[in-house]
């Protein structure tokens, strides 16, 4: 494997990832207003490419964020016990957009690296042809 198609590789792997990250930023998202919702937390791992030494990022086991769920007073809610309240979720709006454009910006970074990558390879193999 050259160094150019490692470079992609591993740009590849990590577009992947925050691709993953993103959808699990929007289930939760969309889960805000659902009662007993827990938010779901995704971790990265390294992890060798099959019979080489560069590394490739991956996505590790999806974990369920075990804060508090928000106590909700509504007497009215189906769900709502003798005091009027009931379990919200633990999602934090302001948190999870943040953190959809941490996963947004470090995609288009992957991106960028891969597509310069490309670019380079190519103007090698035009300067090769010469």
């Amino acid at each position: 494997m050259t160094d150019f198609s490692s470079a992609r590789s591993v740009s590849a792997s990590g577009m992947q990832a925050q691709a993953q990250r993103l959808r699990h930023l929007s289930e939760n998202i969309s889960n805000a207003d659902t009662p007993g919702y827990r938010r779901k937390l995704v971790s990265f791992e390294t992890a060798l490419g099959q019979g080489s030494r560069v590394s490739r990022v991956e996505v590790g086991r999806v974990s369920l964020d075990q804060s508090a769920l928000s106590q909700v007073y509504d007497p009215a809610h189906p769900m709502a016990d003798e005091t009027g309240q009931y379990a919200g979720s633990n999602v934090d709006l302001l948190i999870e957009l943040a953190d959809a454009r941490e996963a947004q910006r470090s995609y288009e970074a992957n991106l960028k690296m891969f597509d310069q990558a490309r670019k380079m390879s190519t103007s090698l193999m035009q300067l090769l042809r010469r």
